[in-house]
């Protein structure tokens, strides 16, 4: 008999909550470079609730995928911010349905008594800003992996 190996557990869909700068950071890697329409934005004062249904990159898949010889991966998943006060963004027109937005990161910058600011940063000088109560995030993969439409892995210049 011998010991479970990673390699051997079925894949399944991401479900992950961040509580803790450390947690943020986490997701943060794994939504980076995430693409959504502006119209999977939800804002939902009464529940204090922030949505984003976007199509994430697998990055947890890269390397796999990369010595497989085979395609890149996306999947559709849910980022929910709970405990939401205040919702201000700067950079994006709210007018345009049409409007494509990329995640390119999330930043936490703490306040008070454990609420602060949330502040998702997208390409093109573009910011959505969040007041919150406290950190609480949870990212949930919705969909199956599918094929990345590029082809490519997201790739930034240094």
């Amino acid at each position: 008999m011998t010991d479970a190996r990673f390699e051997d557990a079925a894949e399944g869909p991401l479900a992950l909550r961040a509580e803790t700068p450390e947690d943020l950071a986490v997701i943060a890697a794994l939504v980076q470079d995430a693409v959504l329409p502006i119209t999977e934005i939800r804002w939902e004062p009464k529940a204090r609730r922030f949505s984003l249904l976007l199509n994430r990159f697998r990055w947890e898949d890269r390397a796999a995928a990369e010595a497989a010889r085979r395609p890149y991966e996306r999947v559709q998943s849910v980022l929910t911010v709970s405990d939401v006060l205040r919702v201000a963004s700067t950079g994006i027109d709210r007018t345009d349905r049409d409007l494509v937005l990329s995640l390119l990161d999330l930043a936490w910058v703490p306040g008070e008594d454990g609420a602060g600011a949330l502040t998702l940063t997208l390409a093109g000088d573009g910011a959505i800003a969040l007041t919150v109560e406290c950190l609480a995030l949870d990212l949930r993969d919705v969909t199956r992996p599918y094929r990345a439409v590029s082809g490519a892995a997201p790739r930034h210049p240094e």
